[in-house]
């Protein structure tokens, strides 16, 4: 399986709550929701339903799996996107969740051992498995070289700080660029992949 990351991001490298002023609060965060006048609905939909044709399963961190599992199952039959989220193996990290807690599908990977059993699951499955959001559990992946494809929406605005998914860490990590579009409200639609010649 390929490990693909999608995210919404601003120019200035900023992943923390594009969705909702609630979202992440995180160090005070207070431009929750920052995403939403970006939106341009035919070019972003095609864009994360051309990422999502080859998803076989989801990878999330606590958080975000928290917040996707209290609003995807209350859209069943609303919509064929929605019922495909619900539809699909969902894979947990979490330090603090349990088993017995798992629900919309989903499975705890072990807490001592996270990021071989993320190794392992692009090892022997097929197809993509694709990360949303996470901000912290996908700087550890992108820091474990074990991101496959990076499928970023990066939007028109500085945010000053936030959460962002690029370790800093002093490696560089050379990526292609493999296609590119812009949206109407000046959103660029990238996808990149590992350079493996850098």
């Amino acid at each position: 399986m390929r490990i693909v990351l999608t995210d919404f991001m601003s120019l200035d490298g900023v992943v923390q709550a594009p969705g909702g002023a609630e979202e992440d609060t995180d160090g005070g965060f207070a431009h929750g929701g920052w995403s939403g006048p970006y939106f341009d609905t035919e070019a972003m939909s095609a864009f994360i339903d051309g990422g999502m044709e080859n998803a076989e399963a989801l990878l999330f961190g606590r958080r975000t799996w928290r917040v996707m599992a209290d609003a995807w199952p209350a859209r069943a039959g609303d919509d064929p996107f929605a019922d495909r989220m619900n539809a699909l193996p969902k894979h947990v990290a979490s330090r603090t969740l349990a088993p017995a807690d798992m629900e919309w599908n989903s499975t705890l990977l072990p807490a001592d051992d996270v990021f071989g059993a993320v190794d392992r699951l692009r090892k022997e499955g097929e197809g993509d498995i694709h990360v949303w959001g996470s901000s912290d559990f996908a700087r550890q992946l992108v820091a474990h070289d074990l991101v496959d494809e990076y499928r970023m929406m990066i939007e028109p605005v500085l945010l000053g700080g936030g959460k962002r998914i690029f370790p800093e860490d002093g490696r560089a990590r050379p990526l292609r660029l493999v296609s590119t579009r812009t949206a109407s409200t000046g959103v660029l639609l990238c996808v990149y992949r590992p350079d493996s010649a850098g």
